[in-house]
């Protein structure tokens, strides 16, 4: 039986990669975009946390009245100011970092995590630090790529990737596992992965790898 899922992005350009990434399953994707939390998290001095959380339980709500089966959430600032305990949902919600996360602890080692939106950073290093309480704790580095996220905002998504692809060719992690923390990042990583042959990891493959298994055990039913 073929299920709806409903996706919160906070930029467009997120919908592609969700598609394509599940092309060979049956899942109708019903996406909803809204920049407006980053900008306003970003720029509004007044924008207060408990305010970003109304917006996103708001957000939650309306997709969740569109009747549909599950709930993922792309942005990993979303997820930080979602509280849940606030929620009464009959479908679950899928959180894009989490997957991402468990493969982090997994590796056991010191790492590299890159970011482009500094906006993001708080939020997502708190989160993963959580998840990694049972594992007795990550070792990561976290870098930001400066003056790039604007390029995305901006819809020079061609720009976005090349700056991130270049970084990526100059900077050196040692022998650390390298990741990139956001969706957006994805394109770039996966671009360098086929020039060099190195690996960086990425929310969306660990995402795909961990919804494949549920979707392939319960159609979904499980998750």
């Amino acid at each position: 039986m073929r299920k709806k899922i409903g996706c919160l992005h906070a930029h467009y350009t997120n919908i592609e990669y969700i598609e394509k990434a599940f092309s060979k399953f049956d899942i109708e994707w019903l996406h909803f975009v809204d920049p407006g939390l980053m900008h306003r998290v970003a720029s509004d001095v007044k924008f207060k946390y408990s305010d970003a959380q109304k917006m996103v339980k708001e957000q939650v709500e309306w997709i969740a009245e569109c009747k549909v089966d599950a709930i993922l959430i792309t942005c990993t600032n979303y997820i930080a100011f979602l509280n849940e305990e606030q929620l009464s949902l009959p479908m679950p919600i899928i959180k894009i970092d989490e997957p991402y996360f468990e493969q982090i602890c997994q590796l056991m080692q010191p790492q590299v995590i890159l970011f482009t939106n500094p906006a993001t950073v708080e939020g997502t290093v708190k989160r993963l630090n959580a998840h990694a309480k049972k594992y007795e704790g990550v070792d990561f580095e976290v870098i930001i790529i400066d003056n790039t996220f604007e390029f995305i905002m901006q819809g020079l998504g061609e720009k976005y990737n090349q700056e991130i692809v270049k970084f990526l060719h100059h900077f050196n992690s040692g022998e650390r596992p390298l990741s990139v923390a956001q969706l957006s990042m994805v394109e770039a990583a996966q671009r360098y992965e086929f020039q060099t042959g190195n690996t960086v990891l990425n929310p969306l493959h660990a995402l795909v790898d961990s919804m494949i298994v549920q979707l392939e055990l319960s159609s979904l039913s499980g998750l």
